[in-house]
């Protein structure tokens, strides 16, 4: 993930576009919450999470039921409603001078990468220990048959 500078963002705005008033671009048929802050200095959209910029880069938020729209709009307006009382908050910048986009909360993090690589090493280990448990057996097996 290139966003890995913790920073305090301020929030500058929020909207929630319906499929209406987003004419002449191809649009899903959910609502949109729309989230502008001020981080590191400068001016930028606010996404959720990676997934969510890579959705739809007109959404900063995307709901997680999609099939009522009702219970959708719901969703979104609790978490503008969530972003107004908490108008000062983290999120992840990246370093790059021209990039005007934040993430709330990041997916692909640093623990990621040390679990996604934790288990498989810890499985391989597990299994080449059994491998050598037998090993030994067998050997001392055949040592205690010879006597």
């Amino acid at each position: 993930s290139v966003w890995t500078q913790e920073s305090t963002c301020h929030l500058i705005e929020t909207n929630i576009r319906d499929q209406e008033e987003l004419e002449g671009k191809k649009v899903p048929q959910y609502p949109c919450l729309w989230v502008n802050v001020s981080a590191v200095g400068r001016w930028a959209m606010l996404y959720h999470t990676e997934d969510t910029r890579d959705q739809n880069q007109q959404c900063s938020y995307i709901p997680g039921s999609l099939e009522n729209y009702q219970v959708a709009r719901a969703d979104v307006e609790k978490v503008r409603t969530n972003f107004h009382k908490h108008r000062i908050f983290y999120c992840f910048s990246t370093t790059r001078e021209n990039e005007t986009t934040v993430l709330y909360r990041r997916l692909y993090g640093p623990q990621t990468l040390l679990f996604s690589l934790f288990w498989p090493t810890f499985l391989l280990t597990g299994g080449l220990l059994i491998i050598a448990m037998v090993k030994i057996n067998q050997s001392l097996s055949i040592l205690a048959a010879q006597r």
